[in-house]
């Protein structure tokens, strides 16, 4: 057989196995500096296609330089985005599934009753009545697979049909993650007909402004699909009013979606859960463990009151499906080529306990507070919100004041220059300013610190 490796599966598993370990020790601490791509990299990055063999352990050596020359998000002062922690029992998991490779499409034995438990436990974790759902890649494609079952709800066959003379409108928030607009683009209810609606001071959306425009819209003769509350904005962590939203939807009769893909783990705490309130009165509820309960990506989870509407949305009969049984995911997802991402989390909630995850999410709040304070409490920087509600805080740093968008931009390309700490720019209400948010259960209180203490070095 060609597909060999050249030395003993034991070696090659090994030296992978050192890579990871060497990887995982540095992570605990805060690296002093982003290495640069060196010359030995670069020279690979330019090599033609290989017609010949190269050992394995070479392979596997020049990967781990490159690993180590990427930007990696479980390191403690990555604080741009909503970033993975690369758990490390998840990181296990990925493994052992991949090795395994399940098909998740189609009934697949024990793995499809392991998908299914870790659905139910998160449903459990978040406090959702559903019970049913699907893994996913991601926020995108869970909010798409939700919308998706709820244009077959509010438009009966549209999913074959089309839509037709339909006239189809979706409601959020103008600061709503953009997967709702490419949803509403590729399910052929058009980005134009998303109607993003104005937020209050606390940046929350209107629901009084969400009942007037399904109001008018049906008045008009259009047909609402849904209204989607975010549980965590990209941008600020703001959370919609779920309960109200909750309210206008029972008495409009139209779908309410929870984009919890970043915030929605917070639910589960002491200081935050009181955000979520209503979310078991929603029909659909998106989540990413790869963000806030700090698994590798990729693991969305969907989950849905019925599942009965997700199969109105996608069940199909083909030859090449053995419907001889049921319980195929392919007839509840978008996705055929799934792979096994329950895993990791059925992985990570028996090794750690869905306690461990609560207190970890908690303390990743309590750092936000924290950070809040110490911007609060400095004479050169200054929040671009109120205390937050989640674990983003956005600030900016103050500088000469002749430019301060200019000068907080130059100092992000600084601080991500520097290495010391990773941060992205966000625009806020037109203030430019740095975006820091905590998902990592290995940052700690000197990394917030730092994050203030190195911003401001920079910024002078």
């Amino acid at each position: 057989m060609t597909l060999r490796l050249d030395v003993p599966r034991e070696v090659a598993l090994h030296s992978a196995s050192e890579i990871v370990v060497e990887a995982w020790n540095s992570f605990d601490e805060a690296r002093p500096q982003q290495p640069p791509i060196g010359s030995h990299l670069r020279a690979l990055l330019t090599a033609a296609l290989p017609e010949s063999p190269t050992a394995v352990l070479e392979v596997l050596e020049d990967a781990r330089r490159a690993l180590d020359q990427s930007i990696a998000q479980p390191r403690p002062r990555y604080f741009a985005f909503v970033a993975s922690s690369g758990l490390e029992v998840g990181v296990l998991g990925d493994l052992l599934a991949s090795c395994f490779d399940a098909n998740m499409a189609v009934w697949a034995a024990a793995a499809t009753e392991i998908e299914d438990q870790a659905i139910r436990w998160v449903a459990e974790f978040v406090g959702f009545p559903g019970g049913a759902g699907a893994f996913t890649s991601g926020g995108t494609v869970s909010n798409m697979t939700a919308l998706a079952a709820a244009r077959e709800r509010a438009v009966p066959g549209s999913r074959r049909s089309g839509l037709g003379n339909v006239s189809p409108t979706i409601y959020c928030s103008d600061e709503a993650h953009y997967s709702i607009e490419r949803a509403a683009e590729l399910l052929g209810v058009g980005s134009s007909n998303v109607r993003s609606l104005p937020i209050g001071a606390d940046r929350r959306l209107i629901p009084e402004a969400v009942e007037a425009a399904i109001r008018e819209d049906r008045a008009a003769g259009r047909t609402p699909i849904a209204v989607i509350a975010t549980a965590g904005t990209t941008l600020t962590g703001a959370c919609d009013p779920i309960e109200a939203l909750a309210d206008v939807c029972t008495e409009a009769e139209v779908w309410l979606h929870v984009d919890g893909a970043y915030g929605l783990p917070a639910a589960t705490t002491p200081s935050a859960g009181y955000l979520f309130a209503g979310l078991d009165r929603a029909d659909s509820v998106t989540l990413d463990a790869h963000k806030w309960l700090y698994l590798p990506k990729a693991c969305g989870v969907l989950l849905v009151r019925n599942r009965g509407d997700l199969a109105h949305a996608f069940s199909h009969e083909e030859a090449y499906i053995p419907h001889e049984r049921s319980g195929h995911m392919v007839d509840i997802t978008l996705e055929y080529s799934r792979p096994f991402r329950a895993l990791k989390l059925w992985l990570a909630f028996r090794a750690h306990g869905a306690q461990a995850f609560r207190d970890a999410v908690e303390d990743n709040l309590r750092q936000a507070r924290l950070l809040y304070d110490l911007v609060v409490a400095h004479d050169s920087l200054e929040p671009l919100c109120g205390p937050p509600p989640l674990s983003i805080v956005p600030f900016r740093y103050l500088g000469s004041g002749e430019d301060v968008n200019a000068e907080n931009a130059r100092l992000v390309r600084a601080l991500q220059d520097d290495g010391r700490v990773w941060v992205a720019p966000a625009t806020i209400d037109g203030k430019v300013g740095l975006r820091p948010c905590f998902v990592n259960f290995r940052t700690t209180d000197d990394d917030v610190r730092a994050l203030v203490d190195i911003a401001v070095e920079l910024g002078r």
